[in-house]
């Protein structure tokens, strides 16, 4: 009788031994997986995967130092966006705080659809020590640990209490982090003692896998009635979402595009899709849309949704699609988000349908009216982009726009630029010009403060000859400049651009039009009546990161910033542009609403009023059935 081959390793050393040899295949380019593991070690994991990952080797599986656990997930996330789902990173931490620091990372990375392998230490499964360090106890239910707060935001979830129990829950793992239906983060506990037992280990849970990452085909009755509905439509709009880019499908929305004359607005995510100089190219959709596709969109009849998933500043809290006979057809490779909206579905890849969609509906064509509708509206926005980008005096105080217009002047097709919360998005949805389809690299999902930083250094390790730049404000910085160490570390040569408004900006108008009058947002000292109206607080940001170990560059004017700006791309080391702003709004307003309810009953005059606009507003949601 002839024996299995077997190695007797550790399960932290075999679980990192099986996740270097993980592959992904598409379009017949094969990927590793897992390029590399990020980790803060503690008493929960430094003798498991700590002494695993160093016995493995760089060769085998690359270790990157963190400074904060959630920022660490970050970091994977980005790369694994830049990468269009198709590699990751994981991420290993102790128990206790080091693993509930992962939720914030992990709900993120489930809502925008990007996968993300965490590891985190658990209790000993054996009780041998009970309790022990940071572990939770709870009266009724024992097997419990502060880990189960990472359930709800994982699309896999197991802990490991048996060494056996690795080999189902590893493969498991690896299916729903290379599913593009599925994936997002998945979420492996491992008890501390679990982590070091040895076991006896069949050789072919160590061979080299291969997961296909499939390009699902449209339905032929589905896509017959897709077609059917684009020819019937008068007044089309398609509203590109992110899975477009995770699809590789950009060719193919330019090909239909070019083919039918279809416009195409953007989501978020879905931004970059078609060059922004593309003549059907419209630019941003919802709240904070441009008002060429705003406008097409309360008049379309047919909306076309690719790879999106409706958020409520893509529909305008459900106002923004106001044609009676509006209709939708959705291509997803998603049941779930096909059928929003009481939709026609065509359940498939974004590149498989698109392709499909631009064969069957040879000679079609919207009429020239309405392309020649568009391409007007088109042509006075982006005069509205120069107004807002062009300071009429280089030594003027830039305001945020223009701060973007001197970006947008230095970058080249291929840079990437990385945002995720405050007024920023609004700015940069209305007003960027993506040149490249990676470009354009927005978190809205989740809109995290704290982001930006972490994903900048997830992108540079994915793109290592691309400029990146994590746009963030004061606000947003403070959150988390941590991995700014991690940068100077690595010799990444991120490029942070510092926005100085002393407070929660965005917070603060949002606020101020709710009936909050900026209760909260300013950064500045409490004054006598105790407000914080006092003077701005004397903080150092661009003191903060050069101590942290970045070139700074500070600039006060428009002529200066655009200076810094494309010294800092030119340098070959982690280097902040500050700039301190003047407040003035030079961004082109909202052209559509967004849904956050105001008091309904209140004694200050700022919200009665609020709630009166707000019930105005109110009345013109509905329900697509």
């Amino acid at each position: 009788m002839t024996s299995t081959p077997v190695r007797r390793l550790t399960v932290a050393q075999a679980l990192v031994r099986f996740l270097s040899v993980q592959y992904t295949e598409r379009d017949g380019v094969r990927r590793r997986l897992i390029t590399g593991t990020w980790g803060i070690f503690g008493h929960g994991n430094v003798a498991g995967l700590g002494q695993a990952l160093l016995e493995a080797g760089e060769d085998a599986m690359p270790f990157h130092q963190g400074r904060n656990e959630q920022a660490m997930v970050h970091a994977a996330v980005g790369h694994a966006r830049q990468l269009n789902r198709l590699s990751t990173q994981a991420v290993t931490t102790s128990i206790g705080p080091g693993a509930t620091n992962l939720v914030t990372g992990a709900a993120l990375a489930t809502i925008n659809r990007l996968p993300v392998l965490l590891l985190p230490g658990d209790y000993f499964a054996t009780r041998t020590a009970d309790p022990l360090l940071q572990q939770l106890e709870h009266p009724v239910e024992a097997d419990l640990s502060v880990n189960d707060t990472l359930r709800p935001v994982s699309r896999y979830f197991d802990r490991v209490t048996r060494p056996e129990a690795l080999i189902p829950s590893a493969l498991n793992a690896v299916r729903v982090l290379t599913d593009p239906v599925e994936t997002g983060a998945v979420t492996l506990c491992l008890p501390q003692d679990v982590q070091a037992e040895a076991y006896d280990w069949p050789e072919e849970f160590f061979a080299e896998r291969v997961w296909h990452v499939r390009r699902p085909a449209p339905d032929p009755y589905e896509l017959a009635e897709a077609v059917e509905a684009i020819r019937a439509a008068e007044r089309p709009l398609i509203v590109a979402g992110g899975g477009i880019h995770h699809s590789e499908a950009e060719d193919a929305l330019k090909a239909l595009v070019d083919a039918t004359g279809i416009p195409v607005a953007s989501t978020q995510a879905g931004k970059g899709s078609l060059r922004y100089d593309h003549p059907a190219d419209l630019g941003g959709i919802g709240h904070t849309g441009t008002a060429v596709s705003d406008d097409l969109a309360r008049t379309a009849d047919l909306v076309i949704g690719v790879g999106t998933r409706y958020t409520d500043f893509t529909t305008a809290s459900n106002t923004l699609f106001k044609n009676p006979a509006v209709r939708f057809l959705n291509l997803n490779i998603a049941s779930f988000d096909a059928h929003k909206l009481a939709a026609r579905a065509l359940v498939c890849d974004a590149r498989a349908g698109l392709t499909a969609l631009t064969e069957a509906l040879s000679g079609h064509r919207v009429d020239a009216a309405y392309e020649s509708e568009y391409r007007v509206g088109k042509d006075r926005w982006e005069q509205v982009v120069d107004t807002a980008f062009t300071a009429a005096d280089d030594n003027a105080v830039p305001t945020q726009t223009q701060v973007l217009g001197a970006l947008d002047s230095v970058v080249g097709d291929d840079d990437v630029i990385i945002n995720a919360a405050g007024s920023l998005p609004g700015d940069l949805h209305k007003l960027w010009r993506a040149r490249s389809p990676r470009q354009y690299h927005l978190e809205y999902g989740y809109s995290c403060m704290g982001y930006e930083i972490p994903a900048a250094i997830g992108v540079q390790q994915a793109a290592p000859d691309t400029p990146v730049w994590a746009l963030v404000g004061d606000g947003t910085y403070l959150m988390m400049p941590t991995e700014i160490v991690t940068a100077v570390q690595e010799g990444l040569p991120v490029n942070l651009v510092l926005v100085q408004n002393h407070g929660y900006a965005s917070i603060g108008g949002l606020s101020e039009s709710v009936g909050g009058e900026r209760f909260g947002t300013p950064y500045r000292y409490r004054a006598a009546d105790g407000t914080f109206t006092g003077d701005p607080l004397p903080v150092d940001l661009a003191a903060n990161a050069a101590s942290l170990g970045m070139d700074v560059l500070r600039a006060e004017t428009v002529g200066e910033l655009r200076a810094a700006l494309a010294k800092a791309r030119a340098s070959d080391r982690p280097t902040c542009v500050y700039v301190e702003t003047d407040p003035t709004p030079t961004a082109p307003p909202a052209e559509a609403w967004w849904d956050v309810p105001v008091a309904e009953t209140a004694a200050r005059e700022s919200a009665v009023r609020a709630r009166e606009e707000y019930d105005r507003q109110a009345a013109a949601r509905r329900r697509h059935l």
